[in-house]
């Protein structure tokens, strides 16, 4: 058995009276490699897992099922327990139908493997998931059994949960049989598919029309600590909420007001909230993310977030004028190399940096560096009355912030920079690259790249001497902190001592991989987000055109404009919260929005067991133009403009997604053929799927999706894992910390195994049941704290390497 299978796992937390004492046991169980992790308390559903074996779980399973179904079958003909019954009987089919898939991919895990001490990889972490399914309808089953006679029983909510989390087995069991369907075509040894194009295109019009409601509902977030759900939770009603008013007022603080009295009927109508989820992440673009993704960016937030972070001497935003400077060549510093400003695509531009340092240093007060700050409020230097200056640190931190290359600044990371510059003691300079779509690649590599040569030679204005530099950085920014190295590598100039990647992607280029079928069910990183942040970040999507006057106003223009709007919006929010609960207790109907043959209050879950169960779903496997949100299925026809007509723009040659090589072309016109070629699409599914087996399809119509992908995504400045190992050579020690429930873990395993099959030193450190963007949400639990912790050791390490003193310089320690 491997030792994935035995880690504790989230589940549900809190007593149960129908679990008994005998399943509540278990062994204490942790990863030496990882300390953290035997601070962990399971919840229930967690020490079921931790206490078995796949087998006896899925066993155990099965008979509380029989025993439920045969109650329930027998208290007459009732539609509840008729509903009961069912769930039962479908609980026992999956279960029985997954338990194999689990275990073959469960004997080949260690395969892919980085070591023997870091066992993770895209196969562990779906059968952790499906453990994690199991271990909850384990645990409801056991309640159900133990409380069907009691007068107490809720019978509605527990008939609810179990099909939600029905619906999401039968899912994850068609992950299971995807993920042997990659073991069988790929290379030995290799996560990303690099095979038959064929079976590859057939693999995602399959996988794209998979039913996903089912993950942002009742289940959102099971397979995390029970700590962070109430988060998740919050984001996704958050979500629901802003996409809803995202088209009447583009952006700004009235959207975000009215989305707080909208959101109502989605907290409490978990169905509901699956399907608005599922029906945003298939419909908006690029833009919604990034205007979601950088409400922390607004004033009030993020001064609320900076309330609750360290004090800090030093927060200033400086402006680097573009301008050449020359940098000596590590191999003769008697020569030198000109570093040019940024050019690509918009021209000349200066650069923002933040720097932020707990102590105020010398240097970093000094008139030419007080000629850079640029004013961004009250906030940018706390000096408290003739401050004495610490004398300059030795040491270095550069920082480039992720985002999905499209959103964000420093601003939203400066919480935990905060924590950092004071646990480190370092100087931290955070670089604010321009952002995808309206600044595709390579801009941000140039921008940051530009940012670093700067630093390394003006350390001393930043308050460092610059003896130890490290680069550290979180998802899109582990990717730019990679590719910087490798530019300054090819430039001569110095590299840094090391580098800190958090959960980074290092593989744009479209390929399948076992963890990337998480994103089937991942809140913050479902496929078609993934897909279409890629996608700007290659030019394949296409700029907003929305006023250009908006545009100009900016982000406090906006929150002024928006300011005359909020007192209509809040009434108006605030009747159609009312409104809400009214529909929700049945007091009025809600005309026009739903078809009258459906209540609104059906159920996911319900709505997809009672659907035709044939080879297709009831979905057309054809390219589909996706509806506005405010429209129902009965108005495709209509000639107004869809929502993916006006915000998506028209399919380009580069747009990008993660499972297709560009080898696809061929076979994405084909696609787009006459039905008729809808059996060869689905030839891939009916030998992968046993016969008999169908997934539940999803009834928000299929994502149109591109089957091909830019060439520029195969740049090695783009996908640090394709380069070739001249140029991996050339990286100094790099420092991985990885989610195992991440899209994105495969990118760091064989990034990892890349290197050190070239001799290059190398760690990867793998944190258990937390999301991708855990940096972010440092101070929400103790799990993310030690998390955020690990990575500050990394780059202390870094910083203070053991043995004896390293001289500056490319040199790298060894690790």
């Amino acid at each position: 058995m491997s030792r994935w299978s035995k880690w504790p796992h989230p589940g549900q937390a809190g007593p149960s009276p129908g679990l008994s004492p005998q399943a509540a046991t278990g062994t204490s169980h942790s990863r030496q490699s990882q300390p953290w992790g035997a601070l962990k308390r399971p919840g229930r559903a967690s020490r079921l897992t931790h206490s078995m074996d796949l087998r006896t779980m899925t066993q155990s399973l099965v008979t509380l099922a029989e025993d439920n179904m045969a109650f329930f079958s027998g208290q007459g003909p009732g539609e509840t327990a008729r509903r009961l019954s069912g769930v039962f009987a479908g609980i026992r089919e999956q279960a029985l139908g997954l338990e194999p898939a689990l275990g073959r991919l469960l004997s080949v895990a260690h395969l892919f493997d980085l070591d023997a001490e870091t066992p993770a990889n895209g196969y562990r972490s779906l059968v952790h998931t499906a453990r994690c399914c199991l271990a909850h309808l384990l645990h409801k089953s056991r309640y159900v059994a133990s409380n069907r006679r009691s007068i107490f029983f809720r019978t509605s909510h527990n008939l609810a949960e179990l099909e939600a989390y029905l619906a999401a087995l039968t899912q994850l069991r068609a992950l299971a049989y995807y993920a042997q369907r990659l073991l069988a075509i790929n290379r030995p040894g290799k996560l990303f598919f690099e095979g038959d194009e064929g079976i590859t295109a057939d693999f995602l019009r399959e996988y794209v029309t998979l039913h996903k409601g089912c993950f942002y509902g009742r289940c959102l977030g099971f397979q995390f600590t029970p700590a962070i759900r109430p988060f998740l939770q919050t984001i996704s009603i958050g979500l629901v909420s802003f996409g809803e008013h995202y088209k009447r007022n583009e952006t700004g603080l009235s959207v975000t007001a009215s989305s707080l009295f909208t959101s109502g009927r989605f907290a409490i109508d978990p169905e509901l909230r699956g399907a608005e989820f599922e029906r945003i992440i298939q419909n908006l673009d690029v833009h919604f993310w990034k205007a979601f993704w950088n409400i922390t960016e607004i004033e009030v937030l993020s001064s609320l977030a900076n309330m609750a972070s360290a004090t800090v001497r030093v927060s200033r935003l400086l402006s680097l004028p573009p301008k050449a400077f020359e940098m000596p060549l590590t191999a003769d510093p008697k020569l030198t190399v000109t570093i040019s400003p940024p050019l690509a695509h918009t021209g000349p531009g200066p650069v923002l940096v933040r720097l932020i340092s707990y102590d105020l240093r010398e240097g970093q007060d000094s008139e030419e560096l007080s000629s850079l700050v640029r004013s961004e409020g009250p906030r940018g230097l706390e000096l408290r009355p003739r401050p004495q200056q610490a004398p300059r640190s030795r040491s270095l931190v550069v920082h480039i912030h992720g985002g999905g290359f499209v959103a964000q600044t420093s601003k939203s990371h400066e919480p935990y920079l905060k924590s950092w510059a004071q646990e480190l003691g370092v100087p931290i300079l955070s670089i604010d690259y321009s952002l995808a779509p309206e600044a595709p690649f390579p801009r941000a590599l140039e921008e940051c790249f530009y940012a670093y040569c700067w630093a390394v030679k003006h350390c001393g204005l930043l308050g460092s001497t610059g003896e130890r530099i490290c680069l550290a950085g979180d998802s899109a920014g582990g990717n730019l902190c990679f590719t910087v190295s490798l530019r300054a590598a090819a430039y001569g100039v110095r590299v840094p001592d090391g580098i800190m990647a958090a959960y980074p992607a290092t593989m744009l280029q479209s390929a399948a991989s076992p963890s990337r079928l998480l994103s089937l069910m991942d809140p913050l990183l479902p496929l078609s987000v993934l897909s279409k942040c890629v996608s700007a970040y290659a030019g394949g999507e296409m700029e907003d055109h929305s006023d250009s006057d908006q545009k100009a106003l900016g982000m406090m223009g906006l929150v002024r404009r928006d300011t005359a709007l909020l007192f209509r919006d809040l009434r108006l929010g605030a009747s159609s919260w009312l409104n809400s609960f009214l529909e929700l207790s049945g007091h009025k109907s809600r005309p026009n929005l739903v078809p009258t043959e459906e209540p609104m209050r059906r159920s996911v879950s319900e709505a997809a067991l009672a659907q035709p169960e044939g080879p297709l779903g009831t979905d057309s496997l054809k390219y589909l133009t996706l509806h506005d949100l405010s429209l129902s299925s009965e108005t495709q026809d209509t000639p107004e403009l869809s929502l993916s007509a006006e915000t998506l723009g028209p399919t380009t040659p580069s747009a990008v997604n993660f499972l297709f090589r560009p080898e696809d072309a061929p076979e994405e016109a084909e696609a787009r053929d006459d039905i008729s070629t809808k059996e060869e699409k689905v030839y891939s599914v009916r030998a992968a799927f046993p016969e008999g087996f169908h997934p539940r399809r999803s009834s928000q119509g299929a994502i149109q999706m591109p089957l091909y992908s830019a060439p520029i995504v195969k740049n090695p400045f783009m996908s640090p894992l394709l380069a070739p190992d001249s140029m991996l050579q050339t990286l100094p020690p790099v420092h991985i910390v990885a989610c195992a429930l991440d899209p994105m873990l495969d990118d760091s395993v064989m990034f990892a195994r890349r290197l050190r099959s070239l001799g290059q030193p190398v760690t990867l450190h793998v944190v258990e049941d937390l999301p991708h963007g855990f940096l972010s949400l440092a101070a929400l639990c103790r799990e993310t704290r030690q998390a955020a912790a690990l990575c500050v050791d990394r780059i202390r390490f870094i910083l203070n390497p053991p043995g004896p003193a390293t001289p500056a310089g490319p040199t790298t320690p060894p690790v």
